[in-house]
């Protein structure tokens, strides 16, 4: 699936992914390829991601919203 962690000042990232795991307002959740739509408010916390060779990265945020829709994901984070 593609992914883009998007702020106000610029992208944080965009690449193709395996799994992402997001800091919800009501708990912590993970998307993996083909996930059903969702619109999601997000709290202060770390979002984890793996690549798709298999590399982890994280990326701190402040809050903010994600989207997944046909296979595309994106956070727009603060």
């Amino acid at each position: 699936m593609h992914l883009e962690i998007i702020t106000p000042d610029k992208k944080l990232f965009e690449d193709e992914v395996q799994y992402i795991s997001l800091p919800g307002i009501d708990g912590g959740f993970g998307i993996l390829d083909k996930h059903a739509p969702l619109i999601s408010a997000l709290k202060k916390g770390t979002v984890q991601v793996t690549d798709k060779l298999s590399a982890k990265h994280n990326f701190e945020i402040n809050g903010g919203v994600v989207e997944v829709l046909n296979n595309k994901v994106v956070v727009l984070a603060e």
